[in-house]
Parts: C-alpha cells; sequence; structure tokens
C-alpha cells in the first residue's frame, strides 16, 4: 500500500491547525493507493481524543483511520489498537510537529509498516462520490 504525497499533506495540515485537539478521519484508496479522507459528521476532537461517530460515517469504502496525537508521541493507545482491529488494515498517526517525518502508519495490530509515499495524478473520475 502507498498513500498519495498530496494527501498526506493534507492529513499533516489538517492535523497541525486542530492542535492541540486532535483530529480524526477514515482512510480511502483507489487501487493500492491512499487518496482521501473521509470526515465522519459528528466527529469531536479534544486535546486527549477525537471521537469518530462511526454509524454516521457516509457510505464510501474505507480501508483504515487517521488521527492526530497533540503531542510528539506517536504509539497507538489502547483506544487506538482497539479501532485499529474493527476498522480496516492501515492507520495513521501524526504528531507534532506534522512534518513529512512526524507520522507512523500501523496495521491492524498495532504493528508499524511502511507506507510508500508517491505522487499521484488526481482525476475528476477518482471521486468516490
Amino acid at each position: 500500500m502507498k498513500i498519495a504525497k498530496d494527501t498526506l499533506l493534507f492529513i499533516l495540515g489538517v492535523s497541525k491547525s486542530s492542535a492541540p485537539l486532535e483530529f480524526a478521519g477514515m482512510l480511502a484508496a483507489i487501487g493500492d493507493i491512499i487518496t482521501e479522507v473521509v470526515l465522519v459528521p459528528g466527529t469531536e476532537s479534544s486535546d486527549e481524543s477525537a471521537v469518530m461517530k462511526l454509524f454516521m460515517l457516509p457510505n464510501i469504502p474505507t480501508i483504515g483511520t487517521v488521527h492526530s496525537h497533540p503531542t510528539s508521541n506517536r504509539n497507538p493507545s489502547r483506544d487506538d489498537l482497539e479501532l485499529f482491529r474493527r476498522k480496516g488494515k492501515y492507520h495513521i498517526i501524526v504528531g507534532a510537529p506534522y512534518d513529512m517525518y512526524s507520522w507512523t502508519c500501523y496495521n491492524n495490530k498495532g504493528e508499524p509498516i511502511n507506507l510508500e509515499v508517491v505522487d499521484y495524478e488526481f482525476k475528476e473520475e477518482d471521486e468516490n462520490w
């Protein structure tokens, strides 16, 4: 699996602008490239957590989650690990300072995995809705 550079830059920017509140969303892909962040209506953010109301998730196929931590600690919490087990195969945690070196991808067991950053040319027909 890979992630589009522009998608990662979006995640980093939103995470930084949300700090010290946590940002959260779901990941969607085209083929083997993560291209979208799906924002779940009703998500509640604080400096300790971001709670997505997953029952409000639009009918869009997702492959995992993304959220930020307000510190540089990108280790998954127990709650993160529970979410990883239930919602997809790829999970990104972003931490301060929210740059290209301050994010980690995990599998659904909470183990770090490599996610290659690639240039991707978005096309109008790529939209899921």
